[in-house]
């Protein structure tokens, strides 16, 4: 039964022993060790609090950006309303002068026309007006031609005169 009891002897120097290097370890070791967990403990937390900064960051940052993407899609909008709106102005305008360019030509042709109208009439009746001299010379060259019927149709002229 020696394994059973104790020695004191032995007992006393594995207390010894156990003590001196649990002290050992306790003032060189578990204090290194202790601090290397405490440094790691701050710089995980560290590090968590960077990641949340950086988290809290990133979302104003998109908040930012989805702002500006949102006046940037309102300064489009505007710049094309005003664009369609300078387009159609401009179309109008185009419109307008096309139409009263238009107009204008019209006017110019019927005028032109009227003008045309009246030299043809004018250059047709100087043309009747001609050739009825020219026929009437003819033949007042051939009544004329006899003295008796020079007198008679004298006569005949000066009592239209007359009664007119």
């Amino acid at each position: 039964m020696g394994l059973i009891t104790p020695n004191p002897g032995l007992l006393f120097w594995t207390l010894l022993a156990f003590s001196t290097v649990l002290w050992i370890l306790w003032k060189y070791a578990y204090g290194p060790i202790l601090q290397a967990l405490k440094d790691r403990e701050n710089h995980i937390a560290q590090a968590l609090n960077s990641a949340d900064e950086a988290r809290l960051q990133m979302a104003n940052l998109q908040n930012e950006n989805e702002k500006l993407l949102a006046l940037a899609r309102e300064e489009r909008d505007g710049i094309l309303r005003q664009a369609r709106e300078m387009r159609d102005s401009v179309i109008e305008d185009a419109r307008k002068k096309a139409t009263e360019e238009a107009n204008r030509i019209v006017e110019n042709a019927r005028l032109l026309i009227q003008n045309e109208r009246k030299a043809v009439v004018s250059d047709l009746k100087n043309e009747i007006g001609r050739l009825s001299i020219e026929i009437a010379e003819k033949v007042i060259k051939d009544e004329l031609t006899d003295k008796k019927k020079q007198n008679l149709m004298i006569d005949q002229q000066l009592e239209n005169i007359r009664f007119n």
